[in-house]
Order: structure tokens, then C-alpha cells, then sequence
């Protein structure tokens, strides 16, 4: 991926002399990256103790330390995966290094899942009353890829809400969704198959339970989650603040960076790689004149929300959990 990620930034940079990339970066109003720097540590740290918030009575041993070590090998393993696959199983290992029982851990895992989807859909829902119009002028392919990916998300927490209220018709819409699933593979498989949906599903019930019966946790959980995205949403903001470009509007700025995330995750490709890029050039070249700026402000922009992540998780998984024995 960082070979890729060299790639993409070397035909990025076909068109942009060298030495005006130089002079942009030594002219770089640096208080307003480091600013941008501190958002993406505050976008960790919040996840950490959403994840310290789910564990705080549940294994009085785990530790902050421990908390820490959960987002960042997810960030890690989320950049090297497709569609972010592989973020999920990586925050289950590392909690089990730290001691933590494996439904307990799958159990807190869920629920900040739950969460982070539900607050994604709202801030979409807000970005797409803000910023959808201008995308729709600005590119109309982006405008599609939009709409699809608000309704992938859109998909997700309305089947989890189903399964949480709706637990019996469901599990008879799953077996309905897959029974064309006979036609194409054996019976056993599919049997497997079904005997293995029914049973994430009655999984994922009975930990809904625990969720509702949680209420005062599970809001302080979403004010948490919430703050933890606006960080990162902000992050375009300052980086171009830090280049120097003025007039921005903060609310624009951070709607369209929304649905850039959103348009991210419809790319097969670990990280997004190269649509990420493309649709931050597209939809903020408005904001930035010149070409060297824009191909700058998109190369921090990647290290930041992308790179930094990969590397910090790189260091967390060498770094042993407080286990207590």
C-alpha cells in the first residue's frame, strides 16, 4: 500500500513543478497542521475510550494503555484490507492479548460498531443537505457514488435496528434473501450457511439486549463517537488553512469531507487508494487555485488521515498489552 500510495502521489505531481511544491511546503503555516495533527490524535484517543468507556465495568484491568492499542491495529489493519475487512477481527485479537474474554470482546466490539454506523448515518444525513447540491454541479459520477454509498451505510444500521426490534422477521427475510443460494451450491453448504447467518443473527439479538438495557453508557458512547468524527472531519479544514488559503466556509469545507469518506468506502481497494485522492482534488480544487497547492493539500491530507493511522498501529502492535494474570 505504500508503494501504491508512492504511485498515486508521483502521477499526482506529473503536472506540478517541483519547485513550486517546495515553496508552498516552506511557506506552510504550521500551527494550523499542527492543529490538523492534534485532530487525528483526538479522533484515536476519543475511540480509545469509547473502548475504555464499553470495558470500564466489565475488566477492571484493562487498562487506557489497553483502550489505546484497539483503534490503532484497526487502523492499521483497516488501510491494508479491502472494503476495511480486516479492522474488526485485528480489534478482537488485540483485546484478547489484553486478557479480555472473547464474548466479552465481541460483545463491545458490536456495540461500538452500532454506534459508529448510526452517527456516520446522521452525519451524512447533515452533509448531504449541505453539500450534495454542490457535488451534483461539480461531477455528477461523484454525485452517484454518493447516493450509493449513503445507502450501503443507510442499509447496514436499518438491518441492525431490524435485528434489535425485529429479531423473528429478520431471520424469515435472511432465509428468504438467500434461498436462491439452493440453486447454485450443495445441500450441506447450504445448510452450513444458513445455520451460520441464524446464529450470528440470535448473536446479535441477545447483545442487543444488553445495548438497550444500557442507555446512559450507550449516550455517553455517541457524544463521544460523534466528537470523534467531527475531528476528523475538520482535518481538511486546517490543512488548508496551513496552506494559506482564506475564505473558507467551515461548514462546507467539513460537509463535503463527509461525503468524501463516504465515496472512500465504496472502493474495493484497501484505503480507497486513488479514489480517495481523485475525489479530494475534484471537490476541493474549487477552494485551492493553484494546482501545487491542491496536489500538497491532498499529500497531508493522506498522510494524516490515512498513513498516520497505518504507522501508529504499526508501532501499537509492538508495543505488549498489560495483561494481568
Amino acid at each position: 500500500m505504500l508503494l501504491v500510495g508512492l504511485g498515486i502521489f508521483g502521477y499526482s505531481l506529473r503536472n506540478v513543478k517541483l519547485s513550486s511544491l517546495l515553496r508552498d511546503l516552506a511557506n506552510l503555516r504550521w500551527q494550523w497542521f499542527i492543529i490538523a495533527l492534534v485532530c487525528i490524535c483526538m479522533y484515536l484517543i476519543l475511540e480509545s475510550l469509547v473502548v475504555k468507556t464499553f470495558m470500564a465495568d466489565r475488566l477492571s484491568s484493562f487498562t487506557f494503555k489497553d483502550a489505546v492499542r484497539v483503534p490503532l491495529i484497526e487502523q492499521l489493519f483497516n488501510g491494508i484490507t479491502p472494503f476495511s475487512t480486516g479492522g474488526q477481527p485485528a480489534q478482537l485479537i488485540a483485546m484478547l492479548q489484553s486478557g479480555v474474554d472473547a464474548g466479552q470482546a465481541s460483545s463491545v466490539l458490536l456495540m461500538k460498531f452500532v454506534v459508529y454506523q448510526a452517527m456516520i448515518v446522521v452525519s451524512f444525513i447533515i452533509s448531504l443537505l449541505i453539500g450534495f447540491h454542490y457535488i451534483a454541479e461539480k461531477l455528477q459520477a461523484l454525485s452517484l457514488l454518493v447516493i450509493f454509498g449513503f445507502l450501503v451505510h443507510f442499509t447496514v444500521i436499518v438491518g441492525l435496528l431490524m435485528i434489535m426490534y425485529w429479531h423473528s422477521f429478520t431471520k424469515k427475510v435472511v432465509n428468504l434473501c438467500i434461498a436462491p443460494g439452493k440453486w447454485f451450491m450443495s445441500a450441506d453448504r447450504f445448510v452450513k450457511m444458513k445455520l451460520n447467518l441464524d446464529t450470528k443473527i440470535d448473536s446479535f439479538y441477545q447483545e442487543s439486549l444488553k445495548i438497550k438495557s444500557e442507555g446512559v453508557k450507550m449516550l455517553r458512547v455517541c457524544l463521544l463517537t460523534i466528537c470523534q468524527l467531527a475531528f476528523y472531519y475538520l482535518i481538511p479544514y486546517f490543512i488548508m488553512r496551513s496552506l494559506g488559503v482564506t475564505g473558507l466556509n467551515l461548514v462546507m469545507v467539513t460537509s463535503l469531507h463527509i461525503l468524501i469518506v463516504m465515496i472512500i468506502s465504496l472502493f474495493p481497494i484497501p484505503g480507497g487508494a486513488g479514489g480517495a485522492e481523485y475525489s479530494f482534488s475534484v471537490l476541493f480544487s474549487s477552494f485551492i487555485g493553484t494546482n501545487s497547492k491542491l496536489v500538497l493539500a491532498m499529500i497531508l491530507w493522506r498522510l494524516l488521515t490515512y498513513y498516520f493511522g497505518m504507522f501508529a498501529g504499526m508501532f501499537a502492535l509492538m508495543i505488549k498489552p498489560d495483561k494481568k494474570i
